[in-house]
């Protein structure tokens, strides 16, 4: 009799599951695991659809493997649903948790799959659950076509992976015409190599021209079968003064003879990745194309991930933008904000949590606020960047030595997982303002110095933000002082004038005639010595980068600027975990699930589809 509500409410439920479970990602490459969601105030809810009938583990991992992992598990087992919380240690071991915090809402069985929807407090105040928050999640799954217990713990062989997803950051559901005009800028034919990873770049001209139009939404347009291989997408606006000849040319990213017109595609407009349903800009905003100082050639960047080593793969993925000429108040503009992507940003070796930061300093806002917008600018939306040593990004806001609330974070950033995050709030940014986007690296695997660069091996650390209305300013960034770094591993001169780039070192003698470059390799680094760069490179004076469009620049471009002094810092609300209230909440819906069942049983108790 116990199970009759759960298994009545999978009757039900089906309807309604579009409204309580919004976001959907296909988890595996077979199709065969697919995962729901969507959150309920402090709470969130999830369904598992996947093709068995044995055991279903579903769990959220620091890493995307099994150690310290928080597990569920459930199934359905002789007409009876179950469901467990686990955890695991750092040496992967399974346990049972003492405090049961996934809550069972019902449990089914057809011919071929099993379906569990559960849900879970965002935080539980269990040390061995994860705390969810807007940051970027790890999610582990796994299943086996037996049930828990019915051979001992079976382990679930090669059914088993992880996916990266952002569960707290939810698309825009703005109602749009079902006739909206669109385009699509889709690779053609694209071969996939029968590699691990692929970044493929595509040249294209926005195909509207001499009347403005506002693009208002973004959808990724996936080949069929391919949803598992596309792993993200960005789109890059390239210099005005590229003309025609560039168009319908395509070539692997980040490759030595990746041709140098790319190099001007530099401030990414669009992002989408695995997991995401697009963006869909404010109903009073969207990204203007069709004047000429709007966006005309774009790139797009296409991350392929085949893991299986699959040949013969051909491609023709994108995106899709839908426009419209009913002009909305605002055009969107973006600004790139950070650290400008040069040698002068560097990270030692051996590092496990190295910080570099990137300062829009006060100076530059300033003035092209003052000029363009003195009563600021809105931003509605963020977009955290680095590479692959990358391991947490940080947006801090500043005004007047007060520091505000982080305007956007990701404190485990995955390279292999980039869009654009939708504030809960549209932040305004005044002139005078300071933005920090302050980056965390690991290094430990690498054994020499890692540089910024546009390499997936070089680093960057950059914050897209997208905001209204637009102005002109295309790039708020800093340059830290070389030469101080250059003194802290013993550096005294260098030959001037400068003739060759990496500049060549004259003194001391152990650096004579070596590039700055080959001069950081060969200092002994430790870890203690790169705690103590780390220091000094936080505490340099950095060179104000100030761009308008087209390499245009403000006058506070090249000046020397102070980091902020940060008087008061913001302190952070504790976190509130609400184990108890969702214990409550759990046998609230027990109980309306009971008066649902006593309504309608006596129409299904001769007819159960699902045991």
């Amino acid at each position: 009799m116990r199970r009759w509500p759960l298994l009545l409410w999978g009757l039900l439920l089906p309807v309604a599951a579009a409204g309580r479970y919004p976001h959907s990602a296909v988890l595996d490459g077979a199709a065969a695991y697919r995962l729901l969601w969507g959150q309920q105030g402090s709470s969130i809810a999830f369904r598992l659809e996947v093709r068995t009938l044995g055991y279903v583990g579903f769990g959220l991992s620091p890493t995307g493997a099994m150690a310290s992992a928080d597990i569920v598990v459930g199934g359905v087992a002789r007409g009876k649903p179950y469901l467990q919380d686990y955890f695991t240690d750092a040496n992967r071991a399974l346990k049972r948790d003492s405090q049961q915090d996934y809550h069972l809402e019902y449990a089914m069985e057809n011919s071929t799959h099993t379906i569990l929807a559960f849900s879970r407090e965002l935080h539980t105040c269990d040390t061995n659950d994860k705390i969810i928050t807007e940051s970027t999640v790890r999610v582990i799954w796994a299943y086996h076509h037996k049930d828990m217990g019915e051979a001992g713990q079976n382990y679930h062989g090669s059914n088993r992976g992880s996916k990266s997803l952002r569960l707290l950051n939810p698309e825009k559901k703005n109602v749009i015409s079902a006739s909206l005009s669109y385009f699509d800028l889709t690779n053609q034919d694209v071969f996939i190599p029968d590699k691990d990873t692929t970044y493929w770049c595509q040249m294209f001209k926005i195909p509207i021209h001499h009347e403005k139009h506002h693009v208002i939404k973004v959808e990724p347009v996936i080949q069929k079968g391919h949803e598992n291989m596309v792993h993200h997408i960005l789109l890059y606006q390239c210099s005005s003064s590229l003309n025609d000849s560039v168009l319908d040319y395509g070539h692997e990213c980040y490759h030595p003879n990746m041709p140098d017109f790319f190099f001007t595609c530099e401030t990414i407009i669009v992002a989408w990745a695995i997991g995401g349903e697009g963006f869909t800009y404010p109903p009073h905003v969207g990204l203007s194309i069709g004047m000429p100082a709007d966006p005309q050639y774009v790139l797009m960047e296409v991350h392929y991930d085949n893991p299986s080593y699959i040949e013969g793969l051909v491609d023709n993925s994108g995106l899709r933008l839908f426009y419209t000429p009913d002009l909305r108040k605002y055009d969107a503009g973006v600004i790139e904000a950070g650290l400008w992507v040069s040698l002068f940003h560097n990270i030692p070796p051996g590092m496990p949590a190295f910080m570099s930061e990137g300062h829009c300093t006060l100076e530059c806002l300033e003035e092209a606020l003052d000029a363009e917008r003195p009563s600021g600018i809105q931003v509605f939306a963020v977009l955290l960047h680095a590479h692959l040593a990358g391991r947490a990004i940080r947006m801090r806001h500043f005004r007047k030595s007060e520091e505000l609330k982080l305007l956007a974070y990701d404190d485990e950033f995955d390279f292999n997982f980039q869009e654009f995050q939708y504030l809960q709030e549209e932040r305004t940014i005044l002139p005078g303002d300071n933005l920090i986007t302050e980056c965390r690296y690991n290094t430990t695997n690498r054994t020499r110095m890692t540089w910024g660069g546009l390499s997936t091996r070089n680093e960057m650390c950059l914050s897209y933000l997208l905001y209204y209305p637009r102005i002109n300013l295309t790039r708020c960034a800093s340059i830290p002082d070389i030469m101080e770094q250059l003194h802290f591993i013993g550096v005294k001169e260098i030959y001037r004038p400068v003739r060759t780039w990496p500049f060549i070192i004259k003194s001391p003698k152990q650096y004579k005639n070596l590039s700055f470059m080959d001069a950081m390799n060969k200092f002994k680094w430790s870890r203690s010595e790169g705690l103590s760069y780390n220091e000094l490179v936080l505490r340099l004076p950095v060179n104000v980068r100030c761009s308008k469009t087209d390499s245009a620049e403000w006058s506070m471009q090249g000046m020397t600027a102070i980091p902020p002094e940060i008087e008061r810092p913001y302190r952070t609300e504790p976190e509130i975990c609400t184990s108890e209230s969702s214990s409550y909440l759990h046998g609230s819906l027990l109980l309306n699930l009971l008066f649902i069942a006593c309504v309608v049983l006596s129409t299904l108790r001769n007819s159960w589809p699902f045991v």
